[in-house]
């Protein structure tokens, strides 16, 4: 997949979504291997880091008497409330010790803003406040997008989808993923992002050949 228009967007490899972390996704840092072997395929790579301030309106510890995974209303939509998790500065933030991608070309932060979650790569969870992703991509000519992280039904799946919004090729690569699964979250995510035209790779092996 060493293409000159291909680039890997990997999502939230963070110490906080991995063995240990406040927000461990299961089986999490599995896909840290993966990840690191598949990089060395492109020439192009972009992570992304969930970046939130203490006291971030997605967590629940900042609605009194909400617990982690309730859902509540906020004038972006619905917004199910995590554990304090990615506090800007902390070990928890930081990107897997174990990632090696030294060639990895920029780091989109995300999540920054107080009062707005951030899935995706590409937009704020109001679907309308950029991250700067797509004009970045565009500028260098990147049109094929593969992903890999965490999590499958969040970060992943938001992003996925906001890049076939903006005319992306995009495919997801399973085996570099893993989800949370609330209430049948990740099921669901697959089913959006084929509706949307995400490809779905199930490893490394089945990339796309290079032209």
């Amino acid at each position: 997949m060493n293409r000159s228009d291909a680039l890997l967007l990997v999502i939230d490899v963070q110490n906080d979504f991995t063995a240990g972390g406040s927000l461990a996704v299961r089986d999490g840092e599995a896909v840290v291997p993966v990840v690191n072997g598949i990089a060395r395929q492109f020439t192009h790579v972009v992570l992304t880091q969930d970046w939130h301030p203490a006291g971030h309106v997605s967590f629940a510890s900042s609605h009194p008497g909400k617990t982690p995974f309730d859902s509540i209303a906020l004038p972006y939509g619905r917004q199910t409330l995590w554990p304090d998790h990615c506090v800007q500065g902390t070990h928890g933030a930081d990107l897997h010790p174990d990632l090696d991608i030294p060639h990895a070309q920029l780091i989109i932060r995300k999540g920054y803003q107080p009062d707005v979650d951030s899935y995706s790569a590409f937009f704020a969870a109001d679907h309308a406040t950029p991250t700067g992703l797509a004009g970045y991509l565009r500028e260098r000519g990147l049109t094929t997008l593969v992903l890999a992280g965490l999590a499958t039904d969040f970060c992943v799946a938001w992003s996925a989808l906001d890049a076939r919004r903006l005319g992306f090729d995009v495919g997801v690569l399973e085996e570099g993923c893993r989800g949370i699964d609330v209430d049948g979250s990740l099921d669901q995510a697959w089913r959006d992002m084929t509706a949307a035209g995400v490809t779905r790779i199930p490893s490394a092996s089945a990339l796309p050949a290079d032209r």
